[in-house]
């Protein structure tokens, strides 16, 4: 299979699990927030979740999809730019998974695959906070596959940007 038919698979895979969360109003907000370099916050958590998936496959791991799509799509649910000079945004990297999961408990219903997901993204940041599922590790590994490629990759290379 092609990588431009895998990509298409992904997004209906994402479509199919996730149609509540990328409809929301709130979600689609943080196409306003910065994340890496010049991708938004919504474009990164898209391209999380196509890693997620993409991982999955390409290692033949048996995961709950569905929780590893919506836990994706919101591990960074934080809902403001990290970038403004704001005090209380210092401590962002240990911070925002937090609040993340405060806000996605808030507007959407997670199971505690999702919530795992969303509290340890930052492993091993966040020392502390060791996944307990797969989905929980395999986004752990898909986050930091993503920020390489939106940070350092994109000033050498044409990054594509993700949208569902």
């Amino acid at each position: 299979m092609n990588n431009i038919v895998k990509k298409e698979k992904y997004v209906e895979i994402v479509k199919t699990y996730a149609s509540d969360i990328l409809s929301s109003e709130t979600f689609k907000s943080q196409k306003n927030f910065v994340q890496h370099g010049k991708f938004s916050v919504y474009e990164h958590e898209i391209l999380v979740a196509l890693t997620c998936l993409s991982i999955c496959d390409k290692f033949d791991i048996d995961v709950d999809r569905k929780s590893l799509v919506r836990g994706a799509l919101l591990h960074d649910y934080f809902l403001y730019d990290w970038h403004d000079d704001d005090s209380s945004h210092r401590l962002h990297g240990f911070t925002h998974a937090d609040t993340a999961l405060r806000n996605a408990c808030n507007d959407f219903e997670l199971n505690d695959i999702e919530k795992d997901m969303i509290y340890c993204h930052m492993f091993p940041l966040n020392i502390k906070r060791v996944p307990k599922y797969n989905e929980s590790l395999i986004l752990c590994v898909a986050d930091k596959i993503s920020a390489f490629r939106e940070t350092i990759i994109n000033i050498f290379l044409k990054v594509s940007k993700y949208t569902v």
